[in-house]
């Protein structure tokens, strides 16, 4: 055993049976939410024999590992070179339709986005890590993170103290996200900066006064304000907006009325809006309100704006993703990475990690073998279906990211 690439690949592969039955288990019962009890308690009995000091959550089912490394036991705790690795748990209420023989047993809940194999590629790593503990030469938090779709579980993690678990502010962080259908099957892909959009809701009711349709303008009518205002938003993304740093805003829920020929008192529609940067998201939440508000004013109508901030940008480090696309080909070779040519416009709360520290988030394909990679299933599919055999490449990758940036982090307070 040892810590060079070759060595941590193989025991890797050698584990795989073993974090292939993790990820088959976790499969058959997903849980969505905050509230992952069963998916909790399967991640501390692999936990338990390794040496890790554990703590949970508070207001969610988290499970906080850290591992102290042995090299550096002549550095005071809190003052040791820290890495934080990040696996999500949680699944989505769908009804699985992926065929395969593992499948979810709830009957209304699946893994349809990977993060099965994320706890079980980071439970791999944990195996690895306390295997070297005694070469690792700082600490390592492992981050077992429930609710990140769209519970930001992240923020609570945060907030109960993840990034300060082992005495002091971890000083990388990386995550990982396996896709359905991106790239071919075992090819890593990221980039720095914008990575991941920025999410926000919105939520819009105008008021009017109701009439008969015969008749407008002895009615406030609301509808017409309401399509003006969607028309609206299109048009303030290409006039207040760099095209450059682009917003993306979709109207997906519009309600009014009960029948053609009579006015009703309110408009409803609801929209998500996305951005990829910060300056773009901060500019929006004053924006978008402020030209829903003149438009109802102009109509002689009232507006109830709910403007909810969700997830902010996903920010990949420069350095941080140099290094990790380095860790990709010591382990593999040059094809085994392809850096994205441009940001996803799905949202994650592994952000809210990287907005305290420096870190990358990369991707790893997971496509299925025999499957074509322009019509595959994407994530959150009820027919999503992702191979087995990443789940040694992930937990290699972790694993030689927290060895190899502990050793860097170390050699550079040295000089």
């Amino acid at each position: 055993m040892g810590n060079s690439p070759t060595s941590i690949l193989q025991d890797a592969q050698e584990l795989a049976p073993e974090i292939t039955a993790l990820r088959h288990t976790l499969h058959r019962a997903p849980e969505v939410g905050l509230q992952l009890p069963g998916t909790q308690e399967r991640v501390l009995d692999w936990l338990e024999p390794l040496g890790y000091e554990i703590s949970m959550g508070k207001d969610l089912t988290s499970v906080t590992a850290v591992l102290r490394g042995g090299a550096a036991a002549d550095v005071p705790v809190g003052e040791r070179p820290v890495v934080l690795l990040r696996g999500d748990m949680d699944g989505l209420p769908l009804q699985e339709k992926s065929g395969v023989d593992y499948a979810s047993q709830t009957g209304d809940t699946m893994h349809g986005c990977g993060h099965d194999l994320h706890t079980s590629m980071l439970a791999g790593a944990a195996t690895l890590l306390s295997e070297r503990r005694e070469s690792l030469a700082g600490d390592v938090v492992l981050m077992f993170q429930p609710g990140e779709e769209g519970w930001d579980g992240a923020s609570y993690m945060v907030r109960e103290g993840v990034l300060e678990a082992s005495g002091k502010k971890v000083d990388a962080a990386f995550g990982l996200h396996v896709m359905s259908a991106m790239e071919e099957t075992g090819v890593f892909t990221a980039k720095s900066g914008p990575i991941m959009s920025a999410s926000d809701g919105l939520f819009v009711t105008v008021h009017g006064a109701g009439g008969h349709g015969s008749a407008p303008f002895a009615a406030k009518d609301p509808v017409t304000a309401a399509a003006e205002m969607v028309t609206a938003l299109q048009t303030m993304v290409t006039r207040q907006f760099n095209i450059f740093d682009p917003v993306v805003i979709s109207v997906g829920v519009l309600r009014a009325g009960t029948v053609r020929n009579i006015i009703p008192d309110t408009a409803y529609f609801e929209a998500t809006i996305r951005s990829f940067s910060n300056e773009a998201h901060e500019k929006l939440q004053a924006s978008v309100p402020q030209l829903l508000q003149n438009i109802a004013r102009a109509h002689g109508l009232e507006v109830t704006v709910n403007y909810q901030t969700e997830y902010p940008t996903t920010i990949n480090d420069e350095s941080e993703t140099l290094f990790a696309r380095n860790a990709v080909e010591e382990l593999f070779d040059a094809t085994s990475y392809k850096a994205m040519r441009d940001p996803l416009a799905g949202s994650e709360d592994f952000s809210r990690v990287l907005n305290e520290v420096p870190g990358s988030f990369l991707f790893l394909s997971a496509l299925t073998p025999g499957a074509d990679l322009a019509t595959a299933e994407y994530n959150h599919s009820p027919y999503a279906k992702f191979d087995d055999s990443v789940l040694s490449s992930g937990t290699a990758l972790y694993t030689h990211l927290a060895v190899s940036r502990l050793q860097a982090l170390r050699a550079s307070a040295a000089n």
